[in-house]
Formats: structure tokens, sequence, C-alpha cells
């Protein structure tokens, strides 16, 4: 067949890809994180860093404020203010800190491979007796740590240990126990009954 004659098909016309595709991304990314679940877990990116000195100054210049109210011969001195809120707002930021570290060190913990409930319940109350924060398993002698919350008999179940500072010797968080029929029925007898009816810190 003569080249003349043969038919010549067209090749594909190639389409342009349309502008602003930065534009329709970041507005998919949007919408992706409008569905995502409130509780789902995000990064923290606060507006501006926390900084001591930023933040001694913020509250230098508020108490500044406070203080001319005060009478004159009441006022402290701007030095023993200045030096007061230093020591508060640096003993803060330790604090934050230390809690951080041992957040962390908990996550590793928890995220260790090879991980049994068991194990990892020994790991964290290792920790918390690092910290001085006893965990009490049993209201044996200590019944003035628990409060009952449910049931009615003799016996004792308990549902929540308690958690004592042992530095301050302050309850940081009560132990619960459930009431059972009989002696045989719990796990701790019920003693004098010193355990405290109803929910408590």
């Amino acid at each position: 067949m003569p080249r003349s004659r043969r038919i010549q098909k067209a090749a594909p016309k190639r389409v342009a890809p349309k502008g602003n595709n930065g534009l329709k991304h970041r507005r998919e990314k949007q919408r992706a994180a409008a569905d995502a679940p409130k509780d789902s877990p995000h990064t923290y990116r606060p507006e501006e860093l926390l900084s001591p000195p930023m933040l001694l100054s913020r509250f230098a210049e508020r108490a500044t404020d406070l203080l001319a109210a005060l009478p004159e011969e009441e006022r402290p001195t701007q030095a023993a203010v200045t030096a007061a809120l230093r020591q508060a707002v640096l003993e803060a930021f330790r604090s934050r800190e230390e809690y951080v570290a041992r957040m962390v060190e908990v996550d590793l913990l928890a995220g260790a491979p090879h991980q049994s409930a068991s194990s990892l319940r020994k790991g964290i109350r290792a920790a918390l007796l690092d910290q001085g924060v006893r965990c009490v398993d049993s209201p044996d002698g200590e019944h003035e740590l628990f409060v009952v919350v449910e049931g009615d008999g003799e016996a004792f179940e308990v549902l929540r240990p308690a958690y004592v500072d042992q530095a301050t010797g302050k309850l940081v968080l009560s132990g619960q126990l459930r009431r059972l029929p009989g002696p045989d029925g719990g796990d701790h007898a019920a003693g004098d009954g010193e355990a405290t009816d109803g929910e408590g810190m």
C-alpha cells in the first residue's frame, strides 16, 4: 500500500497536569485531620516554646501590678519578688523535665519486645518505688488507705491498690474494696472495719 494511503493513528494527547496541586493536597490533609477521631494521637506543636526567661518576665510584670495595690510599707522589694519568682519558675521546669523523663521510661518499658503484662507491671512498680511511691495491695493493717465502694458482707476483696508518697506520707490515690458475703469469699478479712465506706482520694 502506498505510504500516502496509510492511515496515520494520532498519538494520544497528553493532558497537562492542572495547576494548584499544592492547594488540593492541603485541603485533603485538612479534611483527613477533621475526620480523624478526636482522641487519636497527634503531634503537639505549641505556638511558642516554653522559656524560663519569658515566663519570669511575664510573672514579674504581673507581680509588679499586684504589688502596686498594696500599701507601700507592706510591699516586698522588687529584688525579693524577682528572686522568689525565679526560684518557682526553675522548680516548675525541673519538675516538668523529671515528669517527662519518667513518662518516656514507662513508654519504653511498655514497648519492649516480648513484654508480658506481669513483667510490665513489675517494671512500672519498680519505677514508682524509685520515685518514692509505695503501692499497697492489701488493706491488712492499713485499712485507712482504702475505701469500700460496693457490696455487703464481712470480707473484703481489693479492687484497686492504694498509692502512698513515702517522701511526704500523703495518700496519692486511695485503694478500693468490695465487701463480700462470707469470711471465705474474699481475699482479706474485714478486721476492725476501719475501711471507709464511699469513694475517697
